[in-house]
């Protein structure tokens, strides 16, 4: 809500910036009050002031329309009009509380307008209609409200590209950049729905694939949960998972599909963290397609195929875990950047580097360590720090992408992990909820009188069907 200001101070600034008088040496014809000749040069005379746009605002105006049948809405109107508020949405119904008459309304509106005449402008309703209120909305990043609009969530970070970065181990070798934008470059013209393009690897390519997938394989049975271990075998069945074969993205897609209504997306490179967050709001991972540098076929220092395909892909064909996945891109829609900073913390440490306790035992289910052998052997081997995962813990710290973590926190299960995220997410500040709609892969936020019913009534007849589920006799 706003503190008012008076109106009169507000139109005294406005007064003073008017009513600013041309300089002393120029006449009302724009003649110099002097000779011409004495007139200053045009590199002489001072810039005229440069007179910034007024702060605009979003917000939300509420107010009861006394007798509807009367031009009461359209004087409503026309004060939003004369204050250059740009209207977003605009919305009535029967008033609730009136008691003098049925054709009262309840209006609300949502607009844009400067600042500065918030508090006249809320004045001027209260002599036309009752009960005005306004509520101040905060500027939300923009997000997708669906899987389509994905196609906008390309921003790329470059931080690997071995175009730039020295360190990186293509860096010098212009046959592996080149044909590694040639792949990268089959995901830049993709858009959502449409078949991923394959990929015909090299003899070459296929070797490096080789060395990576032997060499994990023989420490999944002993270090990877089970979870992983099952979805391994049947990618292995169904994904042509084999030491001489890259699998293609569009088959796995269809897979995890099936399996958990997870979806692969090609992509270019490593994406912002707001973007590639957002990705899993809508059950939708976005995977390289290229390969790492032969000459360090153990790690990369980017993601690439191996680290999707062996880290991620297995874990995303589990139901318990793609849901703990999406959780985490639900909470980042419309997020501040300092909670995306912090939900890509939880990723890193959870998703990416997490552990689990199966059986009494420690078992890996984080794709950084389910596709790097050397991280693997030792985060499973006692000398790092082992903590309880707590994402109010957890979200603060620093993650280290260049060698070894120092610690790895480890989840109960992945319900204890997914219950204690949300309860994190849920803490999350933002000027609106969320709703997601898994039969048509969106969200909506339920801020009008029928969405809300609409989001209560499916709510009511999901209780209403795990009543009776529970409630049949054995």
């Amino acid at each position: 809500m706003w503190n008012e200001q008076p109106a009169l101070q507000i139109i005294s600034m406005k007064t003073e910036v008017g009513s600013r008088s041309p300089p002393d040496s120029l006449a009302e014809d724009g003649v110099g009050s002097s000779s011409r000749n004495s007139a200053p040069s045009p590199a002489d005379r001072p810039d005229p002031p440069i007179l910034e746009e007024p702060p605009k605002v979003l917000a939300t105006f509420i107010f009861t329309l006394p007798d509807a049948r009367n031009a009461g809405l359209s004087l409503a109107l026309k004060l939003f009009e004369g204050v250059g508020a740009r209207v977003s949405h605009l919305e009535s119904r029967a008033a609730r509380e009136s008691r003098t008459s049925s054709e009262d309304l309840d209006i609300f509106i949502r607009c844009e307008l400067p600042s500065a005449v918030v508090s006249p402008l809320l004045n001027s309703l209260k002599r036309v209609t009752k009960n005005v209120s306004a509520v101040r909305e905060k500027e939300v990043p923009w997000f997708p409200r669906s899987r389509r609009d994905l196609d906008m969530c390309q921003q790329l970070m470059t931080k690997f590209e071995p175009n730039l970065d020295q360190d990186h181990p293509g860096h010098n070798d212009p046959e592996y950049r080149e044909r590694r934008l040639q792949i990268a470059g089959l995901a830049v013209g993709y858009k959502q729905g449409e078949p991923i393009p394959r990929v015909e690897y090299t003899a070459k390519e296929i070797e490096i694939w080789k060395v990576v997938y032997t060499k994990l394989t023989t420490l999944y049975p002993s270090h990877a949960c089970k979870q992983f271990l099952d979805a391994f075998r049947l990618l292995e069945q169904q994904c042509g998972y084999r030491a001489d074969n890259i699998p293609q993205l569009q088959d796995v897609s269809v897979f995890l599909q099936g399996r958990t209504g997870f979806q692969l997306r090609p992509v270019a490179g490593l994406l912002s963290a707001r973007d590639f967050l957002a990705s899993l709001a809508f059950s939708v991972f976005q995977c390289t397609q290229y390969i790492r540098h032969p000459t360090s076929p153990m790690h990369s220092p980017e993601p690439d195929c191996c680290h999707e395909l062996l880290g991620h892909v297995p874990m995303l064909a589990d139901a318990e875990f793609a849901q703990f996945s999406q959780e985490l891109g639900l909470a980042s829609l419309g997020a501040a950047d300092e909670d995306i900073e912090k939900l890509s913390t939880l990723y890193w440490f959870t998703i990416e580097f997490g552990l689990c306790k199966q059986n009494g035992a420690l078992k890996a289910y984080g794709a950084g360590l389910l596709s790097s052998y050397g991280e693997l052997m030792y985060a499973l081997s006692g000398q790092p720090q082992y903590k309880d995962f707590d994402p109010q813990l957890t979200a603060h710290l620093n993650y280290q992408d260049q060698t070894y973590q120092p610690a790895y926190f480890v989840a109960e299960s992945f319900e204890d992990a997914k219950s204690k995220l949300w309860a994190y997410a849920s803490n999350i500040r933002k000027p609106f909820s969320l709703r997601y709609r898994p039969l048509t892969w969106s969200v909506e936020i339920p801020d009008r009188p029928d969405t809300g019913k609409d989001a209560l009534t499916h709510g009511r007849e999901d209780l209403n069907k795990l009543y009776f589920a529970h409630d049949k006799p054995s």
